[in-house]
């Protein structure tokens, strides 16, 4: 494979910028080879700071002007956003709240204004508060196929031109918003640390992808214009039959509020300190993935062949020291991204499907794999350094 020089400039950390991502300076130049060749731990930990720092650089500078005009664009459909900040930055970097304002198939106007009030609804002790205005004035306006790239853009965004956390990042959503909660929430579960509904209509989506993202329900008891309250403890039903089968995971809270309606009078607010306590974990041990309507070939550290997805295909599996079970899988092949985290390295990974052994063997750390998944996916917790191609 072709070896690529990359220039890395040691950036300051992006607080000192002043959380405008246009004031990094360099400090010195670094060279770190791109290619195939195995590396140690310690080297790949020394690529991932290295390549991390210009790739934010970058991103930074591409994302300036968007960032200062407070909107960006995907395929003809424009989004705006505000935020205000809460409290100190932690370490680690501040939380992200994205908050879905209301509304739907209704004049811009009437959307504008619940977007003015979704600015107010909540405020977190400590993180930045998001609320972006929906690229669409339809009932769907949160949730149609091109949503997943306006989120994936936003988190993007907030965490090249302000200090985030990337396993601090939450949802929330009311009415129209809660609807595109109950929909974004599994279908990019492996974003969110939490998310919450409130006062939303579940349509046919399934909640198997939440094994990982802790997940609260709010809707008034009166609450029945389309079904919402009745759809809504039917999903109640649901996760608790998921936690009950599986107590580690599926973490809820379900609140079917009596005596309210549609508004909750506030007291959905509980969900944010709720949401606060959890952090997202990448690498989780165990992991559910079903296929949504739109579709995807990676979820957390697993990528499926990009010609055989199809809605409602699975994938479970689940990690034991060095040893990967794959017990349902509806496509032919699989690659499994691994870093120190996943899996010892330096050891011999074995991988078994229906307990049949497919792999056994080491996965190379590479600086080429690094590079690859970061720019791909646009995430620092997602550059793994290693793969493992599994024929099942």
């Amino acid at each position: 494979m072709k070896t690529f020089l990359l220039s890395v400039a040691l950036l300051l950390p992006l607080a000192a910028c002043n959380c405008s991502g246009s004031q990094i300076e360099e400090e010195e130049i670094t060279k770190v080879e791109i290619n195939d060749t195995p590396l140690t731990r310690a080297e790949a930990e020394e690529a991932f700071i290295a390549i991390r720092k210009e790739w934010r650089a970058e991103m930074a500078k591409k994302l300036q002007a968007d960032w200062d005009a407070r909107s960006f664009t995907i395929n003809g459909q424009t989004m705006k956003f505000w935020h205000k900040t809460y409290g100190n930055v932690p370490e680690g970097g501040h939380s992200l709240y994205i908050s879905l304002h209301g509304g739907g198939s209704a004049p811009a106007s009437v959307n504008d204004g619940q977007w003015e009030n979704q600015k107010v609804l909540y405020s977190p002790a400590e993180g930045v508060y998001v609320a972006p205005r929906a690229p669409y004035d339809d009932w769907d306006m949160w949730f149609k196929p091109l949503l997943d790239q306006f989120y994936a853009r936003l988190i993007l965004m907030y965490q090249a031109e302000m200090t985030i956390n990337p396993n601090k990042v939450y949802l929330m959503g009311y009415s129209a918003g809660g609807d595109g909660v109950w929909r974004m929430a599994p279908r990019m579960a492996d974003s969110w640390a939490a998310a919450s509904m409130m006062a939303g209509h579940p349509g046919d989506i399934s909640m198997l992808n939440l094994r990982n993202t802790p997940f609260m329900i709010w809707c008034g008891a009166l609450d029945s214009a389309y079904n919402r309250n009745e759809e809504c403890r039917k999903k109640t039903v649901e996760l608790d039959s998921l936690h009950n089968a599986d107590p580690a995971g599926y973490i809820h809270e379900n609140h079917i509020v009596e005596g309210k309606a549609h508004w909750m009078d506030r007291v959905d607010a509980a969900a944010v300190p709720w949401m606060a306590q959890f952090t997202r974990n990448p690498y989780p041990s165990k992991i559910v993935w079903q296929q949504e309507e739109v579709l995807r070939n990676t979820f957390y550290w697993i990528e499926a062949p990009a010609e055989e997805l199809a809605r409602r295909k699975t994938v479970r599996l689940e990690t034991s020291g060095n040893t990967i079970n794959i017990s349902e899988c509806d496509y032919s092949a699989l690659t499994l991204w691994l870093n120190d985290s996943i899996a010892d390295l330096d050891s011999e990974i074995t991988v078994n499907f229906k307990g049949t052994q497919v792999f056994k063997g080491k996965a190379a750390r590479t600086s080429a794999n690094i590079k690859a998944n970061l720019y791909s996916r646009g995430d620092p917790n997602y550059a793994f350094p290693a793969k493992i191609d599994v024929k099942l």
